[in-house]
């Protein structure tokens, strides 16, 4: 149980983070930890074998640069 609402507010962290890069705001709680999670997905499937993201500080940047890279994505897939 712990674990899951380790991942969900790594989530919301770097889901908001990603947002105030990206877009310049947030998506709403559940929005953010959506974007998170599905960014730390694919920033783990990039950076897990080039080097080892550690600790929860590793954890959010990982998260948040694939939360980055997903809402990158998203944009061009709307124009």
């Amino acid at each position: 149980m712990g674990a899951l609402i380790g991942m969900l507010l790594v989530g919301a962290v770097a889901g908001w983070l990603a947002g105030q890069i990206f877009r310049g705001g947030g998506f709403g709680l559940w929005g953010n930890i959506a974007v998170g999670v599905i960014g730390a997905l694919i920033g783990g499937f990039l950076f897990g074998n080039v080097f080892i993201v550690g600790g929860i500080i590793g954890r959010i940047i990982c998260a948040t640069v694939g939360a980055v890279i997903l809402l990158f994505a998203i944009s061009l897939v709307k124009r």
